[in-house]
């Protein structure tokens, strides 16, 4: 990707977050055209220790989450690391952060003290349950957001809660951070003024949450795990065929007659008391139990090709052998290569959009080594060279 060619190119942002939460939204503005000044600890990023696996020793967690960036080790707990900091931050748009709210203030970072210093930044705090609250001051992962959100109580087989196997609560999270910065900028690029941004893994889950909670607060009853079925639309859940396991979502009351169709089920499509949905919900059982009578005969291949023909959502379950070589993923570009100085090629996910004004989803940087650019963004902050080793000396910056 050209960087002229981003939405976001000339805005500069600076990002002292870990892990995979905020960095998903410093890569996804990076991936957008702006410049991300990567601010790591002298040892390093926890997430750059993620593994197995590692591709000569870096870690293809932190590859997947860092690229388009510019990697800095600096120590902000003393004074001296502070203060490059805030040099950084005064050309600086964007500051994003994921520190504990407590430790915050203990590093002389509190974001009402910056919003005064910086007036026009955008400043940004990712945490696990937010600025404020009884448990702001708790630390938050995936695994604990998913668990207070409700999200594991719904997931898995009956009785058994599960958490969605992936860092669902990060990306979410980060995209949504993402998301909001990017409407901030618009309004300091029209009128000057900075805002404080407050996003929580916990919120962030609570959105995915949004139709579950609705339901029950309408009344319905406490959901527990369904193993996979949809708690209001029937049929929306795996079956299985003669070879392997497919999905059905049957979404509207057009498709459950073209269903039917499809599937010899007739008599089903003519009975008045399954309609609609919510007929079709109060006899669930039934209703799954003819349909996968039917699918059981069937290999996978067939299934799908009867019901796409009369244009009836539905999939096979991709294992991940078979994602990262599926036609349309690939048509789409939606894995993209990057050369890495060390690690080689590495092939990761790119970002979830297309702009029609970018030839090429590839990565302008891959994700740096650690401290990498350090000489160099401190150079383009005004710090001569022996400044540069007088702060090195002193263990305030690591550059290789």
């Amino acid at each position: 990707m050209n960087t002229s060619s981003g939405p976001l190119h000339g805005i500069t942002v600076v990002d002292i977050s870990s892990s995979y939460a905020a960095p998903t939204t410093s890569m996804y503005l990076g991936d957008m055209g702006a410049e991300i000044i990567k601010i790591e600890p002298v040892r390093g990023d926890d997430a750059r220790g993620w593994g197995p696996p590692f591709l000569n020793g870096e870690a293809a967690w932190f590859l997947s989450v860092n690229r388009n960036k510019k990697s800095l080790c600096l120590d902000i707990r003393g004074e001296q690391g502070r203060e490059v900091l805030f040099r950084l931050l005064e050309t600086a748009d964007v500051f994003i952060e994921n520190l504990n709210p407590a430790k915050l203030e203990r590093h002389g970072l509190g974001l009402d003290a910056l919003r005064e210093r910086f007036p026009r930044l955008v400043i940004c705090a990712l945490s696990g349950f937010g600025i404020d609250g009884p448990d702001a001051a708790l630390p938050g992962y995936d695994l604990i957001a998913q668990a207070r959100s409700g999200m594991m109580s719904v997931t898995g087989d009956a009785g058994v809660p599960q958490r969605v196997s992936t860092a669902l609560s990060d990306v979410a999270a980060g995209t949504v951070a993402a998301y909001a910065i990017a409407a901030a900028l618009v309004r300091q690029q029209r009128h000057g003024v900075g805002e404080i941004i407050d996003v929580a893994l916990l919120e962030a889950d609570l959105a995915f949450m949004s139709p579950r909670i609705a339901s029950f607060l309408a009344g319905d009853p406490e959901p527990r795990p369904c193993g996979g079925t949809d708690s209001v639309v029937a049929i929306y859940q795996t079956f299985r065929t003669s070879d392997r396991p497919i999905v059905v979502a049957v979404g509207n009351d057009k498709i459950w007659l073209h269903a039917c169709a499809a599937l010899g089920l007739d008599e089903l499509a003519q009975r008045p008391d399954l309609a609609t949905n919510a007929g079709r919900r109060a006899r669930r059982d039934e209703v799954v139990d003819a349909f996968q009578s039917v699918l059981t005969t069937r290999t996978s291949q067939e299934a799908l090709k009867t019901l796409q023909d009369v244009g009836v959502p539905c999939a096979r379950i991709n294992s991940l052998s078979e994602v990262v070589d599926d036609p349309q993923v690939e048509a789409r570009e939606a894995i993209v290569s990057q050369e890495h100085p060390r690690a080689g090629v590495f092939r990761g996910v790119a970002s979830p959009w297309r702009l029609g004004s970018q030839s090429s989803r590839a990565p302008r940087l891959p994700a740096p080594l650690r401290g990498e650019h350090g000489r160099d963004i401190l150079s383009s902050a005004g710090f001569d060279d022996e400044r540069i080793a007088d702060l090195a000396e002193a263990g305030v910056v690591w550059v290789p």
